[in-house]
């Protein structure tokens, strides 16, 4: 990293999306300035490195926005490829498989987002019935990466899937205060779960999971209010 880069993350405490980008500049040890936004109030910048979304994430490298926080995440692997850890496989078959299931983690995202946004009963149940059907997909097909069915994970070999799913269901225990429902089923889905667990214990994990308490509260504010996840 030249002694020119300027790297500046443009963010929200508790984004699911800004927490991968961050996860991944402290496993890559990229030094960057992080400038919290307030998104009933967005800043000037914001709108400016991102007039089309207005959304964080916004990498900023050397005065260039870089949005959308999966290509922030291979952004940040290419451009420093020898610094810390590679974020991709660099086999190309190794590296589709695992560009698959990243965007898979995605739609499981989306699918937790509409327990935050029923209508009524009936939607709560549409909607956790279809995240946990996500699960199940994503639990078989993690077994090909764990084939003893027990994650090995190492600070050491942290990778783009490990960043997606912690950064996921990391805070699974808030999701579950706030909604009153399991998020993530130890029973269900072992290997998530254990997978899961195991990355949240890791230090440079732990620097990124938002408060418990506050994050709660969010959480429960957007339920209640019926606003967009």
């Amino acid at each position: 990293m030249g002694e020119e880069d300027t790297v500046i993350l443009h963010g929200m405490w508790a984004s699911t999306y800004v927490k991968r980008v961050e996860l991944a500049l402290k496993i890559k040890g990229i030094p960057f300035e992080y400038v919290e936004e307030d998104l009933s109030n967005k800043s000037a910048l914001l709108l400016k490195y991102n007039p089309v979304q207005r959304k964080v994430p916004v990498l900023v490298h050397n005065g260039k926005p870089i949005c959308e926080s999966l290509v922030i995440l291979e952004y940040i692997d290419e451009t420093w490829p020898s610094h810390g850890l590679q974020l991709l496989p660099k086999d190309p078959y190794e590296r589709a498989r695992v560009r698959f299931w990243a965007a898979y983690i995605q739609q499981l995202l989306e699918s937790m987002a509409k327990l935050f946004n029923p209508d009524h009963k009936e939607a709560q149940e549409k909607a956790l019935e279809e995240m946990y059907e996500k699960q199940r997909i994503l639990e078989e097909g993690m077994r090909e990466f764990f084939p003893e069915e027990s994650p090995n994970v190492h600070p050491e070999k942290l990778g783009i899937l490990d960043i997606m799913i912690v950064s996921t269901l990391g805070a699974f225990r808030a999701q579950e205060e706030a909604l009153g429902v399991k998020t993530l089923d130890p029973e269900k889905n072992p290997l998530l779960f254990s997978w899961v667990e195991a990355l949240i214990q890791l230090p440079v994990v732990k620097e990124i999971i938002p408060p418990f308490e506050k994050l709660v509260s969010l959480l429960q504010f957007i339920k209640q209010n019926g606003i967009k996840f």
